[in-house]
């Protein structure tokens, strides 16, 4: 805790009235054009009149210098004590400057990329205004029905843990006072990727110890990481609406943790603990999610109506407002907010630093990074770049706003490289192209829905006519940016539309085909993973994703990138993922159909987690475990060669995965404990060092205490979780 802010918030605090402070926990959406005329009547009059008064401590899509100077001047020159404003913004992915989706950067493994990309985020979004970000997601989640998982970093807790961390340095920098840094938020606290059957805004249930073990430590790190504020989420927790959880809130977060930033709703969730049926009315809801730790109302009008009352009426002691009014302006302190409200309104920073060269190159190599070869049968691909006829056919080839991805909200529509476009600036080729169908019948877009194209084939016959006459096609299918993202769950997770009717179709003329996919989620795609003889996972790669899968296809770059979701069969299988436990009957021990299996499906999935192929091979050997020398605090020294056995430079994530074989709570059958990024020329051989300590060889138990207990281990070292290069070692 910074002691010489402490005093200037205390002080600030004596001076303030009780609304005043209770107007530091009110955050507003952008009402109107802050560079216009003064609103004359209604919501937003009232919010006008607010922002004057000093009754607002935040607001949020507001952006442009011009647009933040002028909510800023009024909250600064025209209320009492001039306190001024946070402002607040989805900066996700990105901000002009479009970085791949969350879930594909994950994909990466590669935390120095990540952790650029959004250092870039928070250097154009600085430049325009904004000071803090909902960001980033680290729900760890195993179901992708679920949309949000494309914000996420995936299944696992370590691999989210280490991509909060990076995420968190991105934003935030070294020193939150220097203007080109914003304030980050782990977002959402707690639980929310466990939603049930993978719908927006439901219910969750779990055990303490899945609570503790998988959900948490994503949070943690961020926390550890100096993340300076938290955003509750939209979930209930064992019956408790989250925004008003005391158990998450104070005892754990701001207990257990010792965090001192602030903790802001998700948009209207205090409100909403009404309709959960927790609270009977809007005064209810303030007092409970008031006591319970939330510090700050996004849009729910509730503690602006309420809580002034409250207090005075003793409902609510007046220290819960000085506190949580305290943790708001000391982030305000920390951001030298008062030192200069106008920091981040510099309008020469606006015009120079967002969209710029450097920040573009940044992107296409992130999104190069991001890019899983899941299949290559016969070395399909790289393709050659002069001498081959390529097709290319699919309603996303041409895209140039789909592969933007959701949650970009201050990008330009449009304005994305389409695979078209890459491809004909990469190559010599006879390049060929059709659609093939619609995806839609009109244009998605962020906040509407849209009717999926079910009927109308106009278009197979040319892409059919194209492919006969093709060396390759390549067909870029799966789905669009607006198709995942909050409230876009789904129920089916094969290729929407009528793509797969034409990719069984260009299939039936032309067994030679690459299958680019864009998505936002893991897919079902078992029929062309039997068929199709190269799939490359391509997400939705932001800005330069036309450049990057160019860049691929053609072999200028070497893929590395890993899953950091499993793919499933099916629907049917999901929830699935690696770190799974054992069961009583987990295999066929007895010859007959009593044991834990699908009749119609086999229990595996289609691509693992950790799964990803090179254009070259990796040979693993001599896998070596000393534990020798652990005793309380010391670790277990693991080692491993790794040797590029193929005829390409290339780089190999090198996964570390361990099983507690008996333990006082069941444990899953893996679980990712190390992984390091490595590059080697042709035939180059290096040894990859882990170090497993406390931290990696304990779980946390039902009653939360975490605790290593002595016993046998299984060690498993590869390219993937489905790698069996495997030991062995024991704790005393």
């Amino acid at each position: 805790m910074n002691d010489s802010i402490t005093p200037k918030v205390d002080s600030l605090l004596r001076i303030m009235t009780i609304e005043e402070k209770v107007g530091q926990m009110n955050l507003y959406n952008g009402f109107w054009d802050a560079t216009g005329p003064v609103p004359e009547g209604g919501d937003a009059k009232t919010k006008y009149e607010h922002l004057r008064k000093g009754w607002v401590g935040g607001m949020l899509n507001v952006r442009g210098v011009k647009n933040v100077r002028g909510v800023q001047r009024i909250a600064v020159e025209e209320s009492r004590l001039g306190i001024p404003l946070i402002i607040g913004f989805d900066v996700i992915h990105g901000y002009k400057t479009i970085s791949p989706i969350p879930l594909a950067e994950a994909a990466s493994w590669d935390l120095e990329a990540i952790e650029q990309s959004a250092r870039i985020s928070a250097v154009e979004a600085s430049a325009s205004g904004i000071n803090w970000t909902f960001a980033p997601m680290v729900d760890i989640s195993r179901d992708p029905r679920w949309g949000r998982v494309m914000e996420g970093a995936g299944e696992d807790p370590f691999l989210g843990s280490k991509i909060a961390q990076a995420r968190v340095k991105g934003f935030q920098g070294e020193d939150l006072s220097n203007p080109n840094t914003i304030a980050a938020c782990a977002k959402h606290f707690a639980a929310y990727g466990f939603a049930e059957a993978g719908r927006e805004y439901n219910t969750v249930d779990m055990s303490n110890a899945k609570l503790l073990n998988t959900v948490l430590p994503p949070f943690k790190a961020a926390a550890d990481s100096g993340v300076r504020t938290f955003m509750n989420s939209f979930n209930d927790l064992n019956g408790i609406p989250v925004s008003g959880s005391k158990f998450l809130q104070r005892d754990i977060l701001k207990g257990n943790w010792n965090f001192n930033g602030f903790v802001v709703s998700d948009w209207a969730s205090i409100n909403e603990i009404i309709y959960w049926g927790h609270a009977k009315n809007k005064k209810e809801a303030a007092l409970i999610a008031s006591k319970a730790g939330s510090d700050m109302d996004m849009e729910g009008h509730v503690y602006i109506q309420e809580l002034a009352e409250l207090v005075k009426s003793g409902e609510v002691d007046e220290s819960i407002i000085d506190e949580a009014a305290g943790r708001i302006l000391r982030v305000k302190f920390e951001l030298g907010l008062f030192d200069d409200p106008y920091k981040y309104c510099n309008e020469d920073r606006e015009k120079n630093l967002i969209g710029q060269k450097s920040h573009h190159e940044a992107v296409l190599d992130m999104a190069k990074k991001s890019i899983v070869l899941l299949k290559n049968e016969n070395n399909i691909l790289p393709l050659k770049k002069e001498g081959q006829k390529i097709a290319l056919i699919g309603p996303l080839a041409n895209d140039k706003n789909s592969p933007l991805g959701s949650w970009r909200l201050a990008s330009e529509d449009y304005s994305a490289v389409s695979i078209l476009e890459g491809m004909n600036a990469y190559t010599k080729n006879e390049l060929s192209f059709a659609k093939g169908i619609e995806l839609f019948k009109g244009q998605p877009s962020f906040r509407n829905e849209v009717e999926i194209n079910t009927d109308n084939e106009s278009g197979i016959e040319n892409a059919i006519t194209i492919a006969k006459d093709a060396d390759v096609v390549v067909m870029v299918l799966g789905e669009h940016g607006f198709q995942s993202g909050e409230a876009r769950s789904r129920t089916k997770l094969n290729l929407p539309g009528l793509q797969q009717k034409l990719l069984e179709a260009v299939y039936n003329v032309n067994k030679n085909i690459v299958l680019v996919l864009q998505n936002g989620r893991p897919l079902t795609i078992e029929w062309a993973a039997e068929h199709i003889p190269a799939i490359v996972e391509g997400w939705q790669l932001g800005s330069q994703t036309g450049n990057a899968i160019a860049q691929v296809l053609y072999g200028d770059y070497n893929p590395s990138g890993k899953l950091p979701m499993t793919f499933p069969r099916n629907v049917g299988q999901i929830p699935i993922y690696y770190n799974h436990k054992s069961t009583g009957r987990a295999t066929n021990r007895e010859g007959n159909v009593f044991w834990s299996h699908y009749i119609d499906q086999e229990n595996t999935p289609l691509f693992p987690f950790g799964h990803g192929l090179s254009y070259t091979t990796f040979k693993y050997t001599n896998l070596k475990v000393d534990d020798s020398g652990y005793i309380k605090n010391g670790t277990i020294e693991i080692s491993v060669d790794i040797t590029n056995s193929g005829k390409r430079k290339g780089k190999e994530v090198v996964q570390l995965y361990i099983r507690d074989k008996v333990a006082s709570v069941v444990r899953p059958v893996k679980e990712l404990k190390g992984f390091e990024l490595v590059e080697l020329d042709i035939n180059e051989s290096r040894t990859i060092s882990f170090h497993l300590t406390e931290n990696e060889l304990g779980f946390y138990n039902n009653d939360g205490a975490y605790i290593i207990e002595p016993g046998n281990f299984e060690v498993f070292v590869g390219g993937s979780s489905s790698d069996e290069l495997k030991s062995e070692f024991s704790l005393k």
